[in-house]
């Protein structure tokens, strides 16, 4: 036993807690990249774009893969603002409330987004429709990220997570004691109250869409 543990006889345990909640930082972050990804699949298949998909890199830190993801994300962002704006000039505004809302849309309204976007079908209509629904969800997610990226926690290398409870105790925090254990913990809640709910409402929201736009074309 070491000194440390002598005097702080719960620092093993707060130790723990704080792997613990790098894993959930790291299974988050999994699922947002997976859910970023699947809604690139869509977009490439059915608006014909070009997205190339995003990969999690064990080897980053949480901030260089936030980065990454947040690049993505502003991509498409930048498309829905281009739809928002073109969808505004060709729809009157009855249509296009009920096109954010993914109300039916009669077939002339149809015709219209795919003028805009350049291929038709309800199901297009359905992918424009969420995109234009979900932007809350997407600025939401990208503005946890961005702040998961800027604190300490950023610094953390996602691979070191999955080494195991004794290698990652020296390479997350050192021999830190009590107080900066404390300290760091907290930290971690304060984040992840924030990230957790933001990151599982993206991508239950992609995955609902994802399942909605397979039904249809199995129609």
């Amino acid at each position: 036993m070491s000194w440390s543990e002598v005097f702080y006889p719960g620092n093993s345990e707060r130790r723990e807690q704080l792997i613990r909640k790098s894993q959930q930082f790291t299974d988050l972050m999994e699922g947002n990249f997976d859910a970023t990804n699947d809604l690139i699949e869509v977009l490439n298949k059915y608006l014909g774009f070009s997205f190339s998909p995003v990969t999690l890199n064990e080897k980053g830190t949480l901030k260089q893969n936030c980065d990454v993801l947040i690049q993505h994300i502003h991509e498409i962002q930048a498309q829905i603002q281009t739809f928002d704006k073109e969808l505004k000039e060709k729809l009157d505004p009855v249509a296009y409330e009920k096109l954010k809302k993914m109300d039916l849309i009669l077939p002339e309204q149809a015709k219209i987004v795919k003028d805009t976007v350049g291929v038709g079908g309800s199901v297009v209509v359905v992918v424009v429709g969420w995109l234009l629904k979900s932007r809350f969800v997407l600025e939401s997610v990208v503005s946890q990220i961005r702040y998961i990226g800027s604190t300490t926690i950023g610094s953390v290398v996602l691979g070191v997570v999955f080494l195991g409870i004794d290698m990652i105790a020296g390479a997350i925090m050192g021999s830190i004691e009590r107080d900066q254990l404390e300290k760091a913990l907290k930290e971690y809640d304060s984040a992840l109250d924030e990230f957790k709910p933001a990151s599982k409402k993206y991508q239950y929201r992609v995955t609902e869409f994802k399942a909605r736009i397979h039904m249809m074309g199995e129609q």
